[in-house]
């Protein structure tokens, strides 16, 4: 379909169209369908760095939860970790946690050079791998934090040489829910990351996947044991238990508004955006995922009409990416239609990427709380 201006309005098909609150100021809601931005190359190396929801995220704002001292164990290792990466001890000197620190002239350990938080959705890794690289003593040009997504995107961007004498140089790489999705990254990531340990890059990831079990459910992962084995020796694994903290003593996420509150409240909102969920289904398959933080980044809130279960896996995997964008940024979501725990069948929910799901379903449901603020309900 034809997308208007950002400055026209939403697109003139489905709900989202609906005329503008006769008695309330119209500030002319943008539209994520009409937007498609292209993010230089020089670019996507210069943002790798903690979200802007994690700007103040330090390792004493994490609030352990006391019925799982694995959390309290983390920070404490991961401490540990930051001290041992923060100077460069003479030739000969003693190494950090895990042999981190380095010499003049750094050799490979023979143990593992990274730490590996594993745990459910919502227990706070994101906020401890944040506070790791805030707490890591290196110039920001020297530490990289970003995506499993981010991460690949950037090899495409870049070319794998180019990736790899672009963050040898650094002395810390994060990386945020990682996850091999294909034989493909599976190869990439596994090849990039050692050439990394072998120039003397710090490694720290999170995921909800045990790193020896990567890929699994999802591809023939026993076809790539030697990778996948290869990824899993660079890590020494932190296993992080609890429950979400989102749903921690939280009221429950609200239900679906109308579709005449959701269009009254982003003509109300300066800066929200306003479409129609299916048509930005659509535009989300023309966009790549590595531009969906542009093209979310400037928003305040985004309004969708007519929520409706995803109907391909494809898509459901972009609206993932979507969901941990718009969260990273602290966008609050307004919807109509449907509740955010019935985008996913029961097919995804129980597939290879039911963690995937689960977290965007957490997510959505944390933005789509924080978006009640938003509706005028007199």
């Amino acid at each position: 379909m034809s997308s208007p201006s950002p400055a026209s309005g939403p697109a003139t098909s489905g709900p989202a169209a609906s005329a503008p609150p006769a008695d309330g100021a119209d500030t002319a809601p943008l539209s994520l369908c009409a937007r498609e931005p292209r993010v230089p190359a020089d670019r996507l190396v210069a943002e790798m760095v903690p979200p802007p929801r994690f700007d103040s995220v330090r390792f004493d704002t994490y609030v352990p939860d006391p019925a799982q001292p694995s959390q309290s164990e983390a920070v404490r290792v991961l401490e540990d970790f930051a001290a041992g990466l923060g100077g460069r001890p003479a030739a000969g000197g003693r190494r950090g946690l895990f042999g981190f620190g380095r010499s003049k002239a750094p050799k490979a350990p023979a143990g593992p050079r990274g730490v590996y938080l594993d745990g459910g959705y919502g227990v706070g890794k994101t906020h401890l791998l944040a506070s790791l690289w805030h707490a890591t003593d290196a110039e920001p040009s020297r530490k990289a934090f970003g995506t499993f997504v981010e991460l690949t995107n950037l090899v495409g961007a870049l070319g794998f040489q180019q990736t790899v004498r672009t963050l040898s140089g650094h002395r810390l790489l994060c990386i945020d829910e990682f996850e091999l999705d294909d034989p493909g990254d599976t190869v990439l990531v596994s090849s990039l990351l050692a050439r990394l340990v072998e120039a003397g890059v710090a490694l720290a990831a999170t995921s909800n996947t045990l790193p020896g079990r990567l890929g699994e459910g999802r591809f023939a992962a026993a076809d790539f044991l030697r990778e996948i084995q290869g990824l899993s020796a660079h890590f020494r694994t932190l296993r992080i238990d609890g429950e979400d903290y989102r749903h921690r003593g939280l009221p429950e996420a609200p239900a679906p508004y109308s579709d005449e509150q959701v269009t009254r409240a982003a003509h109300a909102t300066a800066g929200a955006s306003l479409d129609a969920f299916p048509d930005l289904l659509d535009h989300l398959a023309r966009v790549h995922p590595s531009r969906y933080g542009a093209l979310t980044g400037d928003l305040s809130a985004v309004c969708l009409t007519g929520v409706r279960p995803v109907p391909d896996q494809s898509t459901a995997l972009r609206l993932v990416v979507l969901a941990d964008r718009l969260y990273d940024r602290e966008v609050p979501v307004l919807a109509s239609g449907l509740p955010f725990d019935q985008l996913f069948g029961e097919d995804m929910l129980n597939g290879g990427y039911r963690k995937k799901y689960f977290r965007a379903i957490s997510r959505l449901t944390a933005l789509a709380r924080d978006a009640a603020r938003l509706v005028d309900t007199r």
